[in-house]
């Protein structure tokens, strides 16, 4: 396959996962918010969310004072902000367009119906009326996505390197959603009793895993089953470790004559996952873990991309 548009297929399939789960993260936060909480916390909530997402110093560049409404905007409808929803799902539907004879007419009009969609939203002012109903479109729309492309594509090259994409993109994002809980805290805080379960059921549910955290472990919510479920746990489709099996699965299917390191390289990250346990990772401290983590996360990436993919841009 061509570098090209192999390239093109990846990142059409990290956009698309980029948009849900900057979605799913503005969820969990706007849910946090409700619960009662001094205006210190609820701003703290809203600046872990942009310093997760490595957007503080743009952000205070162009609004200076934090607001919700503008940390909303930002993140949701900013052409100047790559990682916003609105940018992520046009740069999906334009590397989609490039590659348009490569996809199956289902995954093109589906990427093509949710840009269409998207503006006609915004546009209509459905963040500022309801945002809650905006990220659930938004969701939706990458399940969709998703569905169509596993139900509708050759399982080809094409397919892999969309499959590849989309679950290092997931791998980063779970790591970044579960750190906004953690972050600066370097492990689990105590809170009241009742709010912290409200807390974390928000978080579950922001990765559709409130029922399957039941059906885990039949009891109360606690961080460091939260954490565990959302790292080692193989059978919670969202999890690293689910993620990194799916990476090194794919990363077999589309290797070449240079890319021995890049598997190796992920192999091992994904050993890390299989043989450790939550209790070594909490007493190290989450944050700290998560941290290492995003950063082996983003090196793989860039060892993809220097194997298959086009070079990136310096």
């Amino acid at each position: 396959m061509l570098s090209r548009t192999a390239d093109h297929l990846y990142w059409m399939a990290r956009y698309t996962e980029r948009a849900e789960n900057t979605a799913r993260m503005l969820d969990v936060n706007i849910q946090t918010q409700l619960l009662p909480q001094s205006a210190e916390l609820a701003e703290q909530g809203w600046r872990a969310v942009l310093g997760i997402s490595e957007l503080q110093p743009a952000f205070d560049e162009k609004y200076g004072l934090l607001t919700p409404e503008d940390v909303l905007d930002f993140m949701v409808s900013d052409p100047e902000n790559p990682s916003s929803i609105a940018s992520c799902i046009t740069s999906a539907r334009e590397n989609a367009r490039a590659v348009r004879g490569t996809l199956t007419t289902e995954v093109w009009e589906t990427l093509n119906t949710s840009w269409l969609e998207m503006n006609q939203l915004l546009d209509g002012g459905i963040l500022a009326r309801d945002p809650g109903e905006f990220f659930e479109w938004v969701k939706h729309r990458s399940h969709l996505s998703r569905g169509v492309t596993i139900g509708t594509m050759l399982k080809d090259e094409s397919f892999y390197f969309i499959r590849l994409g989309t679950f290092l993109e997931r791998a980063d994002n779970t790591a970044r959603l579960l750190d906004v809980k953690f972050h600066g805290t370097g492990r689990a805080h105590v809170m009241a009793a009742d709010r912290d379960f409200y807390h974390w059921a928000a978080v579950l549910r922001s990765v559709s895993a409130f029922e399957t955290y039941r059906k885990a472990y039949h009891d109360v919510i606690t961080p460091e089953r939260v954490a565990e479920l959302l790292i080692l746990r193989g059978d919670m489709p969202r999890s690293l470790m689910a993620c990194l099996t799916e990476v090194v699965g794919n990363l077999e299917q589309v290797r070449n004559d240079v890319s021995r390191e890049t598997e190796r390289f992920a192999g091992r990250l994904h050993s890390t996952l299989r043989f450790n346990s939550i209790d070594d990772i909490m007493q190290r401290g989450l944050h700290d873990y998560l941290t290492e983590f995003l950063e082996q996360v983003y090196e793989l990436g860039n060892r993809v991309s220097r194997d298959f993919l086009l070079p990136l841009a310096a």
